[in-house]
């Protein structure tokens, strides 16, 4: 062993081993030992508590310089002890969780931030973001073969609320929000988030050119002969220069985004790593596809996309550079509920009346929309198993009752109906060649590939909208604070127009939200009905040929 067992690190996040791959199942909250720091490719040997050697993804635990876990003791408890939520019976996407404990961790005793480095895809005195039209939504994503199961602690890094004894609000705090509600000073904020008022209300800053990337160029490796990879490359638009990164960097980029950024904006799930395929081929076509359409999705955020942890991951510019930038990252105290302090809403402060119906309007709408694409996925799913099956053999059962009838005219001997019997029998043609082309008609893949991707988006939203819902009930409990002289008079004015502030960025987000879906609907519907009138003017082209065989006459 290569280090000391004493050198010990704190799992941050759960990691299941594959079988036979030479990695080691953790849990997160747990203490390992370090057995050796120096396997390539992202990866630790570590011994657990149990004398168990394997290897593990080192995003998955804390920096050894951290003093362990950012989380506290609690937290960590919490996070490991939190029971998983079971995943939808529709594929590759979970349930929506309860929200009433949902909340988001905060580090405990945050080490000081050392100061950003300049944003690697601006150039020196660029001119500012300006706001412009909502960028087009990304690539639709693929839906994934294996269902994703929704671990409310671990894999979103959400965890249960816990009781603030020292809280001066009467309802369980959510940890750190109370922090963010009521804190004076801030600090230094290098990454500042403005908010426009635009066309449709509150709006992000959209930069003048869309970041675009692309995830290309798949190749397998091993580590010590055993531990597969697969490493891909990533190119940005804005450099044209290729990045090199394994699955599990993209896990940790993942984990990153939504510990900064998920307070405030709804983080896709990665899509898993375990994918079902006919052939290996095919697999790895799946998996690039599935990244792509996510990293895409990412740069089309305009929040996301502008970060320091994205650009980093898009620009590193070596091995050194890469774990300089990690830690940078895994340091940023502007994570969780503090993103807010990072938000300027140029606008005035908001009623709290309004600010109560715009979150319960936002509410009630992703709950509404879920239950429309649950339907409209259980549908679709029905109807193409029936094209592709039972529907098509009944236009068989057509075309052969039509052969058989096309037989017996042919033995009746009248002179008069020499033509009937042939015009019978290439229409019973015409019913095979229809239901030939209904089993090969263009399938839904692209709408059903539209509506799990936003299944996967509603399932992130109500973790959000929760936050929002704790900083609401907080603010109507203001005055009686101030009252009982739990806080002071300026303490409920620096409550509202927290609160204000977190509204602005709610309704920034549900406008990029609902602009990127119009315009997801409104192409994947023009795509999907032309390919439908195509497939019925063929049909239509067909028996319109069929019916020419025929020639009616009075008698």
């Amino acid at each position: 062993m290569s280090e000391a067992l004493s050198v010990t690190r704190q799992v941050l996040f759960d990691f299941t081993a594959s079988p036979g791959s030479g990695e080691l199942s953790v849990v997160g909250g747990e203490a390992i030992s370090i057995t050796n720091q120096n396997v390539d490719d992202g990866w630790i040997e570590v011994q657990n508590s149990q004398g168990e050697v394997g290897l593990v993804p080192d995003s998955h635990l804390a920096a050894p310089d951290l003093g362990g876990n950012p989380f506290t003791e609690a937290e960590s408890t919490a996070a490991a002890e939190s029971p998983s939520v079971e995943a939808d019976e529709i594929p590759a996407y979970p349930d929506l969780p309860e929200l009433s404990e949902l909340s988001f961790i905060e580090p405990s005793a945050p080490s000081p931030t050392p100061e950003p480095e300049p944003h690697p895809a601006t150039p020196e005195n660029a001119p500012s973001p300006v706001l412009a039209p909502v960028a087009p939504p990304p690539a639709l994503a693929l839906v994934p073969a294996t269902p994703m199961v929704w671990n409310a602690s671990v894999a979103t890094g959400r965890h249960f609320a816990q009781n603030s004894t020292d809280s001066k609000f009467s309802r369980f705090s959510k940890s750190g929000l109370e922090r963010y509600l009521l804190c004076t000073i801030f600090g230094k904020v290098k990454e500042k988030v403005p908010i426009y008022l635009g066309d449709y209300g509150p709006m992000w800053s959209y930069p003048e050119t869309v970041l675009e990337c692309t995830v290309s160029n798949p190749k397998k490796g091993k580590l010590y002969g055993l531990k597969s990879y697969t490493e891909y490359l990533v190119t940005p638009n804005t450099t044209n220069k290729p990045v090199k990164h394994k699955y599990n960097h993209f896990e940790w980029l993942y984990n990153r985004l939504l510990h900064k950024f998920g307070a405030a904006v709804p983080v896709p799930n990665l899509p898993d790593k375990a994918v079902r395929g006919r052939s290996e081929e095919e697999v790895g076509k799946i998996r690039l596809e599935r990244l792509q359409s996510w990293m895409t999705r990412m740069c089309k955020h305009p929040v996301i996309s502008g970060s320091n942890v994205f650009q980093h991951f898009l620009m590193y510019k070596n091995d050194a550079d890469w774990k300089l930038g990690k830690r940078k990252a895994e340091e940023d105290e502007k994570v969780g509920i503090m993103i807010f302090s990072t938000v300027e809403p140029q606008g005035p402060d908001l009623e709290s009346i309004e600010i109560e119906m715009k979150c319960e309007k936002y509410s009630r709408y992703t709950k509404h929309m879920n239950e429309g694409i649950k339907e409209i996925i259980t549908v679709c799913q029905e109807h193409w198993k029936r094209c592709i099956g039972p529907l098509a053999k009944e236009y068989d059962r057509i075309a052969h009752a039509f052969q058989i009838v096309s037989n017996v005219f042919d033995t009746s001997g009248f002179g008069g109906e020499s033509t009937l019997p042939k015009a019978l029998r290439a229409t019973a043609n015409t019913y095979e060649e229809i239901a030939q082309l209904v089993g090969e008609q263009p399938s839904l893949h692209y709408v059903m590939e539209l509506n799990y991707e936003y299944k996967n988006f509603l399932a992130c939203i109500p973790q959000t909208l929760a936050v929002h819902k704790t900083a609401i009930d907080n603010l109507k409990e203001g005055d009686k604070l101030v009252a009982t002289a739990r806080i002071s008079p300026e303490e409920r004015v620096t409550l509202a127009q927290r609160v204000s502030t977190m509204s602005y960025a709610l309704q920034a987000e549900m406008n990029h939200f609902h602009s990127n879906r119009c315009y997801d609907y409104n192409k994947i519907m023009y795509l999907y009905l032309g390919q439908q009138i195509e497939f019925y003017e063929a049909i239509a082209a067909k028996l319109k040929k069929a019916q020419s065989n025929f020639t009616p006459t009075t008698i």
